[in-house]
């Protein structure tokens, strides 16, 4: 197990941030709490996810509770500016419940991140975070991000400032380019190493499994279609709508699970950990009880069966 990843499940919190719909404040807190219950001693979190809003609502929780005992991460590359114009609207075009009153603006440069990791502080009430992940650098410019963020966040661990720094993305080869720099403690990959998405395979794996990286796998349940035992086509996949084929697919996955008295969910949250690269697997909630769910899900073992049958029917990738 990583000091830096410790934990076969790690709550990730941008539903904290009110990622879809309004939560409350206590909510938040019984999410949180739910996900303690559970074990769960590392949280991931970032600036984009509700304008800070999660950033504060774990901050308020992880004050209660002792500082040695959690990893938190956060990210950089986003800072947040004030927005006065756009108090009056919702943030909705990046699909969080909140007030738009202030705006991202891409920043990887040294003082964009150190800034971005001092707001970061601020929101979470904390003097330090373990980890600081730059984030979605290809959504910017990769070379240009990386030529900057990455020096970057080493002088900030460098100081002391940060345990260990990484790149969290949704980017396949963005975060196969951050591992041969050679600068990096860990990576997250969201949504490229699922049972419908192994990209990752290519070319971020084998860098990994090379230079004894650290992955922790989110977005395992690909915005939503992998949540449930029975996918549905007003489900998300990728924050968007559910292309047919890829439902289609879905669906056959789910059959092989039933066959195994396995659910969907289950494999979902159980495939990536098949890897010996990958430390742990970060699972978002809207609720108490699908913290709960997902722990019990992980709790019990998935025969190998399933996966050379998946395999052999061609729905996940050798």
């Amino acid at each position: 197990m990583s000091d830096l990843l410790p934990g076969r499940f790690a709550l990730g919190t941008a539903n904290l941030g009110n990622l879809y719909a309004p939560m409350s404040d206590g909510q938040a807190h019984a999410v949180l709490e739910a996900a303690w219950d559970a074990g769960v001693r590392y949280f991931d979190t970032a600036p984009h996810y509700g304008l800070g809003l999660s950033e504060r609502r774990l901050g308020a929780f992880l004050a209660t509770k002792p500082r040695d005992e959690f990893v938190v991460s956060t990210k950089a590359g986003r800072l947040l500016v004030p927005d006065p114009a756009g108090a009056a609207g919702l943030d909705l075009a990046h699909l969080f419940h909140v007030p738009a009153d202030r705006r991202r603006v891409w920043d990887f440069s040294a003082d964009g991140v150190r800034r971005s990791l001092e707001g970061s502080l601020a929101n979470l009430g904390l003097d330090r975070v373990d980890l600081l992940y730059l984030h979605d650098p290809e959504e910017y410019d990769l070379g240009k991000a990386l030529a900057e963020g990455l020096p970057a966040l080493a002088g900030l661990r460098a100081e002391g400032a940060v345990s260990g720094i990484g790149i969290g993305s949704k980017s396949a080869p963005a975060l196969a380019a951050g591992a041969r720099s050679g600068l990096l403690d860990v990576l997250m990959v969201a949504g490229r190493f699922t049972l419908l998405d192994q990209e990752a395979l290519d070319e971020l794996l084998p860098e990994c499994r090379a230079r004894g990286l650290d992955l922790a796998a989110a977005g395992v349940f690909n915005s939503g279609l992998l949540a449930t035992p029975s996918p549905s086509e007003t489900a998300r996949y990728e924050y968007g709508a559910v292309p047919p084929g890829i439902l289609v697919r879905a669906r056959e996955i789910a059959a092989v699970c039933a066959e195994f008295a396995v659910d969907l969910p289950t494999a979902a949250l159980h495939y990536p950990l098949r890897e010996a690269a990958v430390a742990t697997v970060v699972a978002g909630a809207a609720t108490p009880e699908e913290v709960r769910q997902n722990a019990r899900r992980l709790e019990g073992p998935v025969p190998g069966e399933l996966w050379t049958t998946l395999r052999e029917k061609g729905l996940i990738r050798q």
